[in-house]
Parts: C-alpha cells; sequence; structure tokens
C-alpha cells in the first residue's frame, strides 16, 4: 500500500498550534493506523503549485496515489471510504455520519468561528455584531447540547463526524465558550482524550515547534 502524503505547512505562528486543521486529518489517519507521511509547504510564501492542490492556499491536502483531495471535510469522507474505523460500511450508517460532519462543518462551525476568532480578537466592545454572534452560537450549542447529553458519540461507533465536531467545538472550549454547556464540554474531553487526537496533537506541535 502506497502511503498517503499529508501536507501542510512548514511553520504557523503561536497561537494557532494544535488547531491548524491538519490535526483532523492527522486524527483521522492514527484512528484508522494508515500509513502516511507528512509534507510540508512555506507558510510565508505559496507558489503555483500550492495553488494547484488547494485553491485558497491555506492547508491540509491529502495526496492519495495520484488524487489530490483540499478541504479537511472532504479529506474525512474520503478516508473514511477506506475505513470502517472511520466510517461504517452499511447505507444507513454512512449516512448518519455524513450528515453529522457536514452539520459539524455548516452549522456548527458556521457559528463557532467567527465567535472565536472575535475574541482572539481581544476586543471586549459590546456591539450589536457582537451580541448577534453570541446569540447565534448559543443557539447552535443549545441545540447540540441535549443530543450530546444522551450519545457518546454522534453516530454509533466514533467516526469522522465526531473528529470534526469535536475539533470545531475544542476551538469554542479554548475561549471557555462551553462553560455553560456542560455535555458538549465532555464530548470534547471524551474525543480529546482519545489515543489518536494525542498523538495527532503532539505531532503536529512538534512539527512546527521544529522550524523555529
Amino acid at each position: 500500500m502506497t502511503d498517503l502524503i499529508l501536507t501542510t505547512f512548514d511553520w504557523v505562528p503561536e497561537m494557532p498550534r494544535g488547531y491548524v486543521r491538519d490535526i483532523r486529518v492527522r486524527w483521522a489517519l492514527e484512528e484508522a493506523g494508515l500509513p502516511y507521511r507528512v509534507n510540508s509547504v512555506p507558510f510565508r510564501t505559496r507558489d503555483a503549485e500550492h495553488f494547484a492542490h488547494q485553491p485558497f492556499g491555506q492547508v491540509p491536502w491529502l495526496t492519495d496515489g495520484d488524487i489530490s483531495i483540499f478541504e479537511s471535510g472532504a479529506i474525512l469522507l474520503h478516508l473514511g471510504s477506506r475505513s470502517n474505523a472511520l466510517m461504517p460500511t452499511d447505507p444507513r450508517g454512512r449516512s448518519e455520519v455524513m450528515e453529522w460532519l457536514f452539520a459539524a462543518l455548516n452549522s456548527v462551525e458556521m457559528a463557532s468561528l467567527p465567535w472565536s476568532l472575535f475574541v482572539f480578537s481581544g476586543d471586549t466592545t459590546e456591539t450589536p455584531g457582537r451580541e448577534h454572534l453570541n446569540a447565534f452560537l448559543k443557539a447552535r450549542l443549545g441545540h447540540m447540547e441535549p443530543i450530546l447529553a444522551e450519545r457518546q458519540w454522534l453516530a454509533g461507533p466514533f467516526s469522522v463526524a465526531d473528529i470534526a465536531m469535536a475539533d470545531v467545538l475544542r476551538l469554542v472550549d479554548r475561549f471557555d465558550g462551553l462553560a455553560t454547556h456542560p455535555a458538549c464540554r465532555d464530548y470534547v474531553a471524551r474525543a480529546t482524550a482519545r489515543p489518536s487526537f494525542v498523538k495527532a496533537r503532539a505531532d503536529q506541535m512538534t512539527h512546527f515547534a521544529a522550524a523555529d
């Protein structure tokens, strides 16, 4: 079997380390036990080859033979098709995983990422825009809370849906945004205690630190 190649930046500033989205791919690869290696592209310059693989100049992308895939959600789906440790093989199970994967990236991250960026900016001014972001995130977390209070994982066994959702929610948790949503917070804690995540995060941190 040809090793999969995960491409990420050679370096990033300290603040985003541990949260760059190649961690989702590392996590899935570790969870499935799929062999892979990591390639780097410069953080400070983006050449034509970079944009050929990732049209927005971002990371990660995954190379699987002659296939190159960008966007973490698309990569997770691709890896799910290669391993039933990441996605079940029966149609109903696959559909449930896929719907929750898209929910993580569309319904929840749509609210969590703008909120997190606003908090990260350090601007504490109460504005209508800030109130809207707070309310939007609170509504999304309010829908997730009863669901996660009743389930260990989103769609049966642990899957790529949980990798995506836990990674989306742990960014909120980084800024204490899950303090009033204990089921969401406990879900993130369960997911990030998995050895596959622990290794993926440690490997990402080591990768970026090596370029300091």
